[in-house]
């Protein structure tokens, strides 16, 4: 008996383990996609965007309104037929216009 808890515990230790990692390559999400969730939470994908248009900036200022804000903006924009193809980074630069994206 003991032979086989030894042998199950070496068979568990050796066994490879999964993990499953995913990557994303946000420069290629759609609106569509956005929208479905077929590619993580519309909210998460918002909060990683909101980093990297903050970074680009060199701020590090959290304002948890201006993301709600920004979340019913994107999702409307998202929502218009003409958008449901366009990349959502390609949106949100075309909705904040030529004066915003020289920041």
């Amino acid at each position: 008996m003991k032979r086989l808890h030894l042998a199950a515990v070496f068979a568990l230790l050796l066994s490879p383990s999964t993990h499953a990692q995913v990557t994303i390559e946000a420069a290629k999400i759609t609106c569509d996609q956005y929208l479905s969730f077929s590619v993580a939470d519309p909210r998460d994908i918002l909060i990683w965007l909101s980093g990297y248009y903050h970074g680009k900036r060199g701020s590090t200022i959290l304002e948890p309104q201006e993301l709600k804000r920004n979340y019913e903006k994107l999702r409307s924009e998202c929502l218009r037929k003409e958008n449901s193809d366009l990349p959502v980074m390609q949106v949100i630069e075309k909705a904040q216009g030529p004066a915003n994206n020289k920041k």
